[in-house]
């Protein structure tokens, strides 16, 4: 899994971005066969003035479900970022299951029809 840190100033030490690095991985421990790639973006909305301005946008890159996008506005960028990652962890489980859930055919739903009718 490849991950990309993206901040508006680029003004994230090493430190940081690999704190973030390894909140990304932990995250998507469960899933991280089928994530390829996840594209993390940290900005302040507000700048200097403060208030619940901090946001991230995580992108995640999968070979069967496409690509996921979700968002986060928080006061602090790590609590933008717990967020992020707790909605991209439910968004990629959700579409799993959504894919896995059996379809339903013709001879169900004329059986469904019948019992609701008599």
């Amino acid at each position: 899994m490849q991950i990309r840190v993206e901040t508006a100033r680029n003004d994230l030490d090493g430190d940081v971005r690999q704190r973030i690095e390894r909140r990304v991985r932990f995250a998507m421990r469960r899933m991280r066969a089928q994530v390829m790639q996840v594209h993390v973006r940290l900005r302040d909305i507000n700048g200097p003035r403060g208030g619940v301005d901090q946001s991230c946008q995580i992108t995640l890159a999968t070979d069967q479900h496409g690509t996921l996008v979700v968002h986060a506005v928080e006061r602090h960028a790590m609590g933008a970022l717990a967020l992020a990652l707790k909605r991209a962890a439910g968004a990629l489980v959700r579409s799993w299951q959504r894919q896995r859930r059996p379809v339903r055919g013709l001879a169900h739903r004329q059986a469904l029809a019948a019992g609701g009718a008599a």
